[in-house]
């Protein structure tokens, strides 16, 4: 015959009660300090990506958010076979390496500038951050005026050697370089900036080691400031690449109304993020604009994985 447990002491019971606080404190706390990122994450980032697929599952206008008709994937086959996404996709990533790699080359070079002792090297650091500090749209315009055909100080200065004026906004290869010129004037200090901070925590005994190996400062940069901010460059890649995917502010403004949505007469700078609002808000087909988003989504995916394959693959290699 089972023995049964005797019931605890009065005294036992009470003392449970009065340490149950504690034991709730330590076991509940963590999850408590925890949760507003959780709950703001799900409200603001999960909920809207999943609604975001659901809805690029249906056929879906702008007027009428609350009627949806059920197409499964063919929203995704038609975007598959469209050419405006595959010319929209081209842009963005022509328009992605145009600015992204000269943009962190400066970056790289005015970091190292910074990095030895100047006077006045706290107001540099400032002036660098100030594009980055300065409004989408006004750095747009100015810009926008910069490289006017008929006016525009671009031109005249390429006047004053001889050459006839560029119609920057309806060709595409000086429109593609005129925005990536807007991307990289805002994001050069801001990445310089991430660069300088690294730098500076590189060890002052490895400059002088190779100092005394008799590295030029040349040599002492490649040997020892590049590998050392390595994890910064890679970050300033990714970091780029996901921009330049949502690139959208810069080549709105730059188009002066109706083609800056369609990325020109002919989309000749129309990018992934003019498409999504193209098809949502000149279209009214929030399906196909769901559908564009979800693409983007993807793609940043398939670079990250391509990265750490990349990554991996060098790391065996080194």
């Amino acid at each position: 015959m089972a023995t049964r447990t005797p019931a605890p002491p009065a005294r036992e019971r009470r003392r449970r009660w009065r340490d149950l606080p504690h034991r709730l404190d330590l076991r509940v706390a963590p999850y408590a300090f925890i949760a507003p990122f959780f709950v703001i994450f799900a409200a603001f980032s999960a909920y809207p990506l999943i609604f975001t697929f659901w809805v690029s599952l249906h056929r879906v206008e702008l007027a009428t958010m609350d009627r949806m008709e059920w197409l499964r994937l063919d929203n995704y086959t038609a975007l598959w076979s469209d050419d405006r996404f595959w010319n929209a996709l081209a842009n963005t990533f022509t328009i992605g390496v145009i600015s992204t790699v000269p943009q962190l080359l400066m970056a790289l070079g005015l970091a190292h500038l910074l990095n030895y002792r100047l006077r006045g090297s706290a107001f540099f650091r400032v002036a660098a951050l100030t594009p980055y500090a300065t409004s989408v749209g006004a750095a747009a315009l100015v810009f926008t005026m910069l490289f006017e055909r008929d006016f525009g100080m671009i031109n005249w200065g390429l006047g004053l050697f001889g050459f006839d004026n560029i119609d920057w906004e309806s060709r595409k290869w000086p429109a593609q370089i005129a925005i990536s010129c807007m991307v990289i004037w805002r994001w050069t200090g801001y990445n310089a900036l991430l660069y300088l901070a690294a730098m500076q925590a590189i060890p002052r005994e490895r400059y002088e080691a190779a100092a005394i190996d008799g590295a030029s400062r040349w040599q002492q940069f490649l040997r020892v400031t590049v590998p050392g901010i390595r994890p910064t460059i890679v970050f300033t890649i990714v970091l780029s690449t996901i921009g330049a995917t949502q690139l959208f502010g810069e080549p709105l403004i730059f188009g002066q109304g109706v083609n800056g949505i369609t990325g020109g007469a002919d989309n000749q700078y129309q990018t992934l993020g003019l498409l999504l609002y193209e098809e949502g808000w000149r279209n009214y087909q929030m399906g196909r604009a769901a559908t564009v988003a979800w693409a983007m989504f993807l793609l940043l995916i398939l670079l990250f994985v391509l990265h750490r394959v990349l990554r991996r693959v060098l790391s065996r290699r080194a």
